[in-house]
C-alpha cells in the first residue's frame, strides 16, 4: 500500500499507486479546465504532486503545452535566473561485479578495457581538469568491493581536494557510487563530499530486476532505499535520476516524483538534483536493443514538467545530449551541465588515447571553453560556484533559502566572481571578452548596494591575482 512516509521501497514507490496515477492521468488528459488549473497552480512556486504532474505529462493539447513551457521558463528564472553551473565527471574505475544489461561495465563484457586509476593518475586527471577551469567534479566508479573498495574512493577524494595546481582547485566533489551502508555514507560525509548521486535507472521493480539479473545491484529495495541510508549517515544533499529509455517513461517519471516526495516527507529535504540521462550506445551496448527510447521533443516536455513540479531542485543534463538538445532544455529547467567531459577512465590526462573504457558515447564533445563561450553568447552566466557547500548551506538550510528565494542574494554574486576567475585564468580571448561584458552587465543589476560594492571589490581583487571569494 502506498505510503510516502514508509522506509520500505515498495511502499513509497508503490506499483499500484503509479498505475492508478497513470490511468487517472490518461482519463483526464483532455479535461482542459483541470489541466489549466494545474498549470496555473505552479505559479505559487510550491510544485506539484506526482499525480498532478502525470496529468500534464499525459496532456497533448498544444496550447496547454505552450503554457507549460512558459511556466517552466518563468519558474527556472525565478529560482535560478540565467545561471548554469558547470561540472565534469571523473571516472576512477570501470571494474564492476554487476550484470546490468544496459551498461558496458557489466562483468561478462570481455572487450572493454578494464582500468583503475592510481592516486598519481588521479592527480594527473585533476590537474588536467583544473587546467580547463573546472571547480566541481562528479566521481564515478563501477561496483567492485575488491578492485574499488570504499577506502579507495575515500583516498581518491582526499587526493582530489589536496591538489592545488597554478590557480586551480577542485572545491566540490560529488559522488556517484553504488548503494552502500550507513557506515560508508558517514565516511563519505566525513571526507567532505558534496552531493551523493545515485540513479534508480527504473522504478519498475519487475523491469529493474530483469535489467540487473546478477550482482548486488539486483536488490531493488537496497538500491531504492539508498538515499534514506545516505541521509541517516549525515549526507543531506542527494541526487536522484532515472535512465530514460530503459522502461516506459511515464512510469519512471511518476516514480521519480514519488521518490522526491518521500525524501521531503521523511527527511524534510527533497533531492538536491535530478538527472535526466537517456540511454546511449557504448561498448557491448546497442540502444536499438531497447524499445522505450524517447524523442527530443518528449525529453523537452519531461524537463519542463520536472521544473514546475519540483521547482527547488537542480536539473542536470550531461554530455550524453547533443548541443542542439541541451540548447532546447536550458531555458525550460536545466540548471547544471557538464563541459569538456570524458567518460573513459583516465580520459583527461590522456585525452587523445584511443581506449574503449568509456561508459557511454558522448554527444556534445566541445571543450569547456567552447561551452562557456556558447552559454555567454546565449545570455547565460556560466557558474563555477561551490559556495553553498563550503559555507554549510546544504540540506534543509539550502532548501529553505531556495524556496524563499533568498538564495539569489548569494548565487549571482558568487557566479560572477567564479566566472571572473575563469576569464582570468583559462578563457580564450573571445570567451574572456564575453565573460567580462557579462560580469559588468550583471554586477550592475545586483539590487543590494552593499553586496554590489563587495562584489566590485572582489572582482578587482581577482583582477589583481587573488582567488576564491564567496558570499
Amino acid at each position: 500500500m502506498y505510503n510516502k512516509y514508509s522506509m520500505n521501497a515498495t511502499e513509497f514507490i508503490d506499483d499500484s499507486e503509479i498505475r492508478e496515477t497513470l490511468d487517472w492521468a490518461e482519463a483526464n488528459k483532455n479535461n482542459l479546465s483541470l489541466v489549466y488549473e494545474t498549470i496555473e497552480k505552479t505559479g505559487k512556486l510550491k510544485g506539484l504532486s506526482h499525480r498532478e504532474a502525470a496529468l500534464l505529462l499525459a496532456c497533448e493539447d498544444e496550447e496547454a503545452l505552450k503554457r507549460i513551457f512558459e511556466k517552466a521558463t518563468e519558474i527556472k528564472q525565478a529560482f535560478y535566473g540565467n545561471r548554469i553551473v558547470m561540472m565534469a565527471p571523473l571516472y576512477l574505475s570501470n571494474y564492476c561485479v554487476n550484470g546490468c544489461i544496459y551498461c558496458p561495465y557489466h562483468y561478462k563484457n570481455k572487450t572493454i578495457a578494464r582500468r583503475k586509476l592510481t592516486q598519481e593518475e588521479i592527480r594527473q586527471e585533476v590537474i588536467a581538469l583544473q587546467d580547463m577551469g573546472h571547480k566541481r567534479l562528479a566521481l564515478e566508479t563501477g561496483e567492485d568491493p575488491v578492485n574499488c573498495p570504499i577506502d579507495y574512493v575515500l583516498e581518491s577524494i582526499r587526493t582530489i581536494y589536496s591538489i592545488k595546481h597554478k590557480n586551480g582547485a577542485i572545491r566540490r566533489v560529488n559522488v556517484n557510487i553504488a548503494a552502500t551502508t550507513v557506515e560508508n555514507y558517514r565516511k563519505l560525509k566525513e571526507v567532505g563530499i558534496g552531493t551523493y548521486v545515485l540513479f534508480q535507472e527504473t522504478y519498475n521493480k519487475e523491469k529493474y530486476e530483469m535489467l540487473h539479473p546478477t550482482g548486488p545491484k539486483h536488490n531493488y529495495a537496497y538500491h531504492t532505499e539508498a538515499m534514506d541510508r545516505a541521509m541517516e549517515g549525515g549526507i543531506d544533499d542527494v541526487g536522484c535520476g532515472v535512465l530514460f529509455g530503459l522502461d516506459l517513461y511515464k512510469y519512471d517519471f511518476v516514480g521519480l516524483l514519488m521518490h522526491a516526495e518521500h525524501l521531503e516527507a521523511v527527511h524534510g529535504v527533497g533531492p538536491h538534483t535530478i538527472s535526466v540521462p537517456r540511454l546511449r550506445n557504448a561498448d557491448d551496448v546497442d540502444v536499438s536493443d531497447f524499445e522505450n527510447a524517447i524523442s527530443d521533443e518528449l525529453f523537452q516536455k519531461i524537463v519542463a514538467i520536472l521544473r514546475i513540479s519540483v521547482p527547488y531542485t537542480g536539473i542536470i543534463v550531461s554530455c550524453r545530449e547533443s548541443r542542439r538538445t541541451r540548447e532546447m532544455v536550458l531555458k525550460y529547467g536545466v540548471s547544471q551541465i557538464s563541459g569538456g567531459s570524458r567518460t573513459t577512465v583516465g580520459g583527461y590526462a590522456e585525452a587523445f588515447k584511443e581506449e574503449n573504457s568509456a561508459q557511454f558515447e558522448t554527444s556534445d564533445n566541445r571543450t569547456l571553453d567552447e561551452i562557456v563561450c556558447w552559454l555567454l553568447e546565449a545570455g547565460y552566466i556560466p557558474s563555477f560556484c561551490t559556495a553553498c557547500y563550503r559555507e554549510g548551506r546544504t540540506g534543509d538550510r539550502f532548501m529553505s533559502l531556495v524556496k524563499s528565494g533568498q538564495i539569489r542574494n548569494c548565487c549571482l554574486p558568487n557566479a560572477l566572481m567564479t566566472l571572473k576567475e575563469y576569464a582570468q585564468d583559462y578563457a580564450s580571448p573571445k570567451t574572456h571578452d564575453l565573460a567580462i561584458e557579462m560580469i559588468k552587465k550583471e554586477a550592475e543589476s545586483i539590487p543590494n548596494l552593499k553586496v554590489r560594492d563587495i562584489v566590485y571589490k572582489h572582482l578587482n581583487d581577482i583582477e589583481g591575482g587573488m582567488r576564491d571569494f564567496r558570499l
